[in-house]
């Protein structure tokens, strides 16, 4: 499907913060909608100062600036309808596939605060409620940035917008109750059912994820959930760790019927390993083929064998 061009509206006038650093920058992207996830459209043109360092963590801590990396409109992936995804910046997790290496540091970022976020998405209400699509939080990981997530989504949901967060599950911690009742979706990204390879794949433990997703669950009137599994030949493909994600997800559902409404199995691709490079990394499945067509539809049809809708 060929991109969709919107209207640019008139633009608004500057939001500032006397108390936020005069470099707390705006977003500006060409307004399109794409039918799958292109690059990052990113934040350029834009001209970031020196920041002061106490002022930033300060902003940063209580929500008002976040460290964003990119945003962009896209359709097919992070949601239902057209979304706008923002991906910040900072992640704990160092996945051997990582197709975002550009956004582990946050430090990396740009300085952006939620009330020009928030203008920004704004803009799109008209948009997201044609398509029914909304807003996605992703990264990195947005769980390193709790409060300013948390802005986002309560003015999201002021907007009567739907939200989404796209996370490991890894610091679910951070996800406080009132986070998560301004959530509408949880992307949960399960990258093994097994703890070793899973340690192999993020150099992290698997059981934060399993408590966060069974925390979901358990809540009455909790997000929906999607499972996101990325399928890697001779790393997360092998039989019986598929199965353990299979029955943690079924597992879900006996919590909170229909908690998780799909699950989500992504062929593995070489099309972040340039970023690796450019970023100063080392990739180690740099020789790792995308899974065979017949491989992935093995997997598919694990999970749907314990009853859940799979694509």
């Amino acid at each position: 499907m060929a991109a969709t061009m919107l209207r640019r509206p008139e633009e608004p006038a500057p939001m500032h913060d006397a108390a936020l650093p005069d470099d707390a920058v705006r977003l500006e992207v060409p307004l399109q909608a794409p039918a799958a996830r292109r690059a990052g459209a990113g934040l350029d043109g834009l001209h970031v100062e020196t920041l002061d360092h106490h002022d930033r963590l300060t902003a940063m801590r209580e929500g008002r600036l976040g460290s964003v990396h990119s945003w962009e409109l896209v359709t097919a992936v992070d949601g239902p309808g057209t979304r706008l995804t923002t991906f910040l910046s900072g992640c704990p997790l160092h996945c051997l596939y990582c197709h975002n290496p550009d956004t582990l540091a946050m430090k990396d970022g740009k300085p952006v605060t939620s009330d020009e976020l928030l203008a920004r998405i704004g803009r799109y209400v008209g948009v997201f409620r044609a398509t029914g699509g909304g807003i996605t939080l992703s990264g990195g990981e947005v769980l390193m940035q709790p409060a300013f997530a948390a802005r986002i989504l309560r003015g999201a949901k002021e907007l009567g917008i739907h939200t989404a967060l796209d996370t490991s599950g890894y610091l679910g911690q951070n996800a406080t109750d009132a986070m998560l009742d301004d959530t509408d979706l949880v992307l949960l990204d399960v990258k093994s059912g097994d703890p070793a390879t899973y340690r192999r794949v993020t150099g992290r433990d698997l059981e934060p994820t399993l408590r966060f997703g069974r925390r979901l669950a358990d809540r009455p009137d909790g997000p929906e959930i999607w499972i996101r599994y990325v399928l890697v030949p001779d790393l997360t493909d092998d039989a019986a760790s598929i199965d353990r994600v299979a029955e943690y997800a079924a597992e879900l559902n006996t919590r909170r019927a229909g908690a998780v409404s799909r699950v989500e199995v992504l062929p593995f691709h070489q099309m972040g390993r340039d970023k690796w490079d450019a970023v100063g990394r080392s990739y180690e499945l740099a020789d790792t083929p995308a899974p065979s067509p017949e491989l992935t539809e093995r997997v598919r049809a694990q999970f749907r064998a314990y009853g859940l809708t799979t694509y």
